[in-house]
This record gives C-alpha cells, sequence and structure tokens, in this order.
C-alpha cells in the first residue's frame, strides 16, 4: 500500500472479498516528508494516507523501513548510471528489488497465501502456468516495469486492477469511502522532487557536474562546452546550446570518464540490434512474432533474438527496421502479442548500418 489509490482499492476489494487482509507499506525515502509533495509513494503524507485506509478498512497495516536498502538498491544506482552516461529506469529495479523481492519474503513470512497489488497487468493462467499480460487499459499499462518478475513470484501475485480502466478504480474508490478517491497519480520518479534528475545525480556524485566538451561524433569538432554528462541523455536534442548548425543535433553517445558529449544527426541514432544483459524469461518462447519496446511509452516493434533468453543470460535483439531512442541502461522488454515473454538491461547497441552487416556491438 502506497497510499496512492491502486493500491487502495486492490485493499478495498481483497477486504470485501471476505479474505482476512493485512496492508503493508515500504517507506522507501524521506524526500516526500521533506517536500510535502502528494502522489510520490510511500513516504511521508503517502504513508498516513495508507494507515487511514487501512482504518478505513479495518484491516492491519504494517510500514517497514526500507530507506537504507531502497538507496543502496536503486538511488545510488540511478546516480551511477546517470554519471556512466547510461539512461536508467529505476522503477524497474524498484520492482525487481524492494518490492517483489523483499515484500515477497515479507508477505510469505506473515503467512499470506498471496501477494496483491495495484499493477496495472494481468496475470493469466496458462497450461504452462501463470503469464504475464498487457492491462486491458493500454493507457495505464505498466507491463513494461515488470519484466524482471520470476515464475516463482508471478506464481504468488495478483494483480487486480489489470482488467480496469482508471475512471472505474476511482468509482471504487469513492463507493469505499476512500479518502485519496481523488488523489493525483504520481507522475514523476518518486524520490525526484520537480523532475529534477540532475539535482539528484549532483548531490549524490558531484563529479557528475564537471565541465566538459560537446564534440560531433563525425567530424571530432568541438561545438560547445557543458556543465556536466549528467544533464544529457542520449537521443536529446534540446538543452544542447550549440545553435548556427546545418542541421538538428541529437546526443548519439556520451564518454563519462572524459566529461564529453558526444553529437551528431538523427539518422546515427538509428540502432539495428541491442545487446541484453541480466535476461529474464517468463514462461516458454512462442513461435510467434517477437515484439520489443524500448522505452516504457514506446510502440513494440518486430524483433528477432540471437542466443538465449532468461536465467542471466546475455542476448541480442535485432530490429526488422531500424529503431530510434535505445540506448544503454534502458531495458528491452520483449512480447508476443499482449504477453510478457521477458526482457533485459540493454548493456550495447549496434548502429542500424553496422547490425545489417553483423558487426560486433559497441556502447
Amino acid at each position: 500500500m502506497s497510499g496512492g489509490v491502486d493500491s487502495s482499492v486492490v485493499a478495498a476489494l481483497a477486504a470485501a472479498s471476505g479474505a482476512e487482509v493485512i496492508g503493508v507499506t515500504l517507506q522507501l525515502y524521506d524526500y516526500g516528508a521533506a517536500t510535502g509533495r502528494k502522489g510520490a509513494c510511500c513516504a511521508g503524507d503517502d504513508i498516513r494516507d495508507a494507515r487511514h485506509v487501512a482504518d478505513t478498512l479495518g484491516i492491519a497495516h504494517y510500514v517497514f523501513d526500507h530507506e537504507s536498502a531502497f538507496r543502496e538498491d536503486v538511488v545510488e544506482r540511478f546516480a551511477d548510471d546517470y554519471l556512466a552516461g547510461r539512461t536508467p529506469v529505476p522503477c524497474i529495479r524498484c520492482n525487481m528489488g524492494p518490492k517483489f523481492t523483499d515484500l515477497l519474503r515479507m508477505a510469505r513470512e506473515l503467512g499470506a497465501d498471496c501477494l496483491a497489488t495495484g499493477h496495472y497487468v494481468r496475470r493469466i493462467m496458462s497450461p504452462a502456468g501463470p503469464e504475464l499480460h498487457r492491462a486491458v487499459d493500454p493507457a495505464r499499462d505498466q507491463s513494461y516495469f515488470l519484466y524482471g518478475t520470476t515464475e516463482e513470484q508471478l506464481d504468488f501475485l495478483r494483480f487486480p486492477l489489470g482488467g480496469m480502466e482508471k475512471p472505474e478504480v476511482r468509482r471504487l474508490a469513492a463507493l469505499a469511502d476512500l479518502r485519496n478517491a481523488a488523489k493525483p497519480d504520481s507522475q514523476d520518479i518518486c524520490f525526484v522532487p520537480d523532475s529534477n534528475y540532475a539535482g539528484i545525480v549532483q548531490k549524490l556524485r558531484p563529479e557528475g557536474a564537471r565541465p566538459g566538451a560537446i564534440v560531433h561524433a563525425t567530424t571530432g569538432e568541438t561545438l560547445g562546452q557543458h556543465k556536466g554528462v549528467i544533464h544529457f541523455t542520449v537521443g536529446q536534442r534540446r538543452g544542447l546550446e550549440i545553435g548556427g548548425q546545418a542541421e538538428p543535433l541529437y546526443v548519439v553517445g556520451i564518454d563519462a570518464a572524459a566529461a564529453q558529449v558526444r553529437v551528431g544527426p538523427k539518422a546515427m541514432l538509428a540502432v539495428g540490434a541491442a545487446r541484453l544483459a541480466e535476461t529474464n524469461r517468463i514462461g516458454p518462447l512462442p513461435d510467434a512474432q517477437l515484439t520489443a519496446k524500448v522505452r516504457s511509452l514506446a510502440k513494440p516493434v518486430p524483433v528477432s533474438l540471437d542466443g538465449p533468453l532468461g536465467g542471466g543470460a546475455h542476448t541480442t535483439i535485432r530490429f526488422l527496421t531500424p529503431e530510434f531512442g535505445v540506448a544503454p541502461g534502458q531495458a528491452a522488454v520483449i512480447y508476443a502479442g499482449d504477453r510478457v515473454v521477458g526482457g533485459g538491461w540493454i548493456d550495447a547497441t549496434e548502429p542500424a548500418f553496422q547490425a545489417s552487416q553483423g558487426s560486433s556491438t559497441q556502447p
């Protein structure tokens, strides 16, 4: 129970079923209490909202302090990835760590039969076991963030909201007289106030604010200076402050060690393949055409697999047509229709013109 309306409605549905329900909240950080933000998730006012919902429903509620583990596993890694010029996805790290590892362990220790969450995904039983599918509401689907769920975890998890749309969830919250029925959704990464990613990274890794050069990736010409690699991600166009160029330029690479930002035309962002690390597979690989999402809001695109998927193995996905916006540090999530097959972290990419020739991957 994060304090938001989604997990609160899940608790209400569980209580209404007649089951013995225990609400668990992980306190993950203190920024919510410090800033007074609402909808931050798992801190400050949100914990108080979760407790109030539990009181309203007449269920037990426990808060566990996971701030140290969250800082080490999620926040510190977020900063390290930015410092290394990668594009991190901390919500996936959180699901793979505190939420679905620590929380599942707690649920089992409490003697629970299952762990229900407010994620918008569907758990569908098949002859081979439970499968993870996209939510009915595509605007709310969170399957991209849950590709790391193991088959053992999925067997224990339940997602009651996967077949609902958000207005219905808010209606149920109002019917249950939950005070957070109209609470706004969280729009940012929970521990980053005001979307100031660079500010968080600079506080944790001051060396990331070291000035350096903005260099043209093909000519080697220095086009300008920047105030730290932490302000840039691959694919970025705005904020370069290098006007007067013949064509729009984008960040095509970051050399964090040299404090260098490399820029080039959009064509240089075309990727033909991506090497994945720490892969996970959910269920058997189908014979059907596979698709992949390389960002949470990206459309799935057709891919093929070179190598095994799952068990932490490395594999390579090859795009049938060049894909843009692919960057190391992001996750690539693989689907067969609506079913999540698995995925992994993008470790390196191949430019489209190299991938077509079978060249080795480049970071």
